[in-house]
């Protein structure tokens, strides 16, 4: 196979392992505002940049967030030190927290698990 085809071959390897991962994306108030309205499953992770907590959780969601399975899923970052009108809005009162959302209802929340197969059930808990 030559170098061309290879390069081609790769680049949509990746395009399609992208189209089946869930989305992560910043926190924002309309984004969310409308997908918890369509129904749709979105987790909040709420983290600090310092915090060895959520530096552990990280590569866990990550990971989790690439799997087919949580295509359907989108995760939503808030920093814990910048957005201090979003903690009070859904009650969070420490970082290395994770809300998990099934359309406009919280159906989990977790802190300070670092345990992937705890990660996991609770972003599962959005698409039951």
């Amino acid at each position: 196979m030559n170098l061309a085809k290879t390069s081609t071959l790769l680049a949509l390897s990746s395009l399609m392992s992208l189209a089946m991962a869930g989305e992560i994306k910043p926190f924002n108030q309309k984004d969310f505002d409308s997908m918890t309205a369509s129904g749709k499953a979105v987790v909040l992770d709420i983290s600090a940049t310092w915090c060895p907590t959520c530096k552990a959780q990280k590569p866990i969601i990550d990971g989790l967030m690439k799997q087919p399975a949580y295509k359907d899923v989108t995760l939503m970052t808030i920093d814990f030190d910048a957005n201090k009108a979003e903690l009070k809005t859904f009650k969070v009162g420490m970082q290395s927290t994770l809300v998990a959302f099934k359309g406009a209802k919280e159906v989990g929340r977790s802190v300070g698990d670092t345990s992937p197969g705890g990660i996991e059930g609770l972003i599962k808990k959005t698409l039951n």
